[in-house]
């Protein structure tokens, strides 16, 4: 059996162990928070180093990838460098691959089942310089995209329209929010369990389409959102009947759903690199893309109301 174990520096609210096949090897997949405390997870990535085939680096990520530039975390390097043995994913490997794919097959499913389509929908996301990746692919998906960063990120109420605009943020923001500590940037362990406070809400009530980050999506998110279509990741099954309560339509997650809860990016990256007889790095963009065709990795779509 194989042995996938996500540390997060989230809160511990949404541990969960689970185990599934992938082409007919079985792996054990656990998620283990330690509420916002950076030195229990490093200590945690050393005590079980060996002891799992691959670790998923939850709740941070090493870098922010936007186009050809890599941004990496000063704080995020201290997990990076506890890990001597163990393959490690932080989900930068495959974000890409499955969030492009998410909107192809969410664009498919509209086609076939409700006769509509993405392009020209109003869509929001929370932070593209977070999630390039996904802005772009929701860009290309033909949607009318407002990006978020400045109101989620920075609490200022400007919105960006077009994704070159974004780049530029990302270029003057990025060297210098990268190296803050993490916790200034992102809700760790008990923040991510407070109610959501609504915020920003016209911009959710204009937007046909949510994406991002569930955590920050969540944490300003309005009590109606009828109609409406959610991207995100990793989602519990609170998460769900908290969304269904809300009316919304359609979840859609660029992971696949195993036993009522969506795991994010690192633990599929973690997955994949385990269920690969090659060392880390040698493993490519190629692989990545012939296993998630193989298994097949599809993401989840879900029709809430």
């Amino acid at each position: 059996m194989k042995k996938i174990l996500s540390i997060s520096v989230g809160s511990s609210s949404r541990d969960h162990t689970t185990r599934h096949t992938f082409l007919g090897q079985e792996c054990e997949i656990s998620r283990q928070g330690t509420n916002g405390d950076f030195n229990k997870a490093i200590q945690r990535y050393r005590d079980m180093d060996g002891k799992v085939d691959a670790f998923g680096a939850g709740g941070v990520e090493f870098y922010l990838g936007v186009e050809d530039q890599r941004y990496y975390f000063r704080d995020v390097k201290r997990i990076r460098n506890a890990i001597k043995i163990s393959k490690v994913g932080d989900g930068n490997g495959v974000k890409g691959i499955l969030e492009k794919r998410a909107f192809e097959y969410l664009e498919k499913y509209l086609n076939e089942q409700e006769g509509k389509s993405l392009k020209g929908l109003p869509a929001l996301i929370t932070t593209v310089v977070e999630r390039y990746s996904m802005g772009k692919a929701m860009v290309e998906a033909g949607l009318n995209v407002t990006f978020g960063d400045f109101m989620f990120a920075l609490g200022l109420p400007f919105a960006i329209r077009t994704i070159g605009a974004a780049r530029l943020l990302a270029g003057m923001l990025l060297p210098v929010v990268t190296q803050l500590p993490f916790a200034w940037l992102y809700p760790l362990g008990s923040e991510q369990d407070k109610p959501p406070q609504p915020k920003w809400t016209k911009y959710y009530q204009r937007a046909q389409v949510i994406a991002g980050d569930f955590l920050q999506i969540r944490q300003y998110m309005p009590d109606d959102l009828t109609g409406k279509i959610v991207v995100t990741n990793t989602t519990t099954a609170r998460n769900v009947d908290e969304l269904q309560k809300r009316n919304l339509h359609i979840l859609v997650t660029v992971t696949p759903r195993l036993e009522g809860r969506s795991f994010g990016t690192n633990v599929m990256e973690a997955t994949l690199l385990a269920l690969m007889d090659k060392p880390q790095s040698e493993v490519t963009h190629a692989d990545f893309m012939d296993l998630i065709d193989r298994i097949p990795m599809r993401p989840n779509i879900e029709v809430l109301n």
